[in-house]
């Protein structure tokens, strides 16, 4: 008799709603043509961006240095596309 261990239960099946985040206060604007805002809240290490469209994304587990480079980025967009895009995980809060 062989024995198999159970597969692991996925820990979530869908993607993340905007139900399951809380947003966090409204963050500083900032002088982006990518961005109208961001906030980050150093305990959750959760960076929020508000983008020109007014969607709002949350990014998990970002650390503070990239925060704060990305507040001192001379170009905040091309920045955001190299060191946080596709680098965090990311849920989508909703548009303003």
């Amino acid at each position: 008799m062989s024995f198999s261990p159970p597969l692991p239960t996925p820990i979530r099946e869908s993607a993340p709603s905007s139900a399951d985040y809380r947003p966090l206060a409204d963050g500083a604007a900032v002088p982006s043509r990518l961005l109208a805002a961001m906030a980050y809240d150093q305990d959750q290490t959760v960076l929020q961006l508000e983008f020109r469209d007014r969607a709002v994304y949350q990014y998990f587990q970002v650390p503070r240095q990239t925060y704060q480079d990305l507040l001192r980025a001379d170009s905040k967009g091309a920045y955001f596309n190299r060191h946080i895009r596709n680098v965090f995980h990311c849920a989508r809060l909703r548009a303003r």
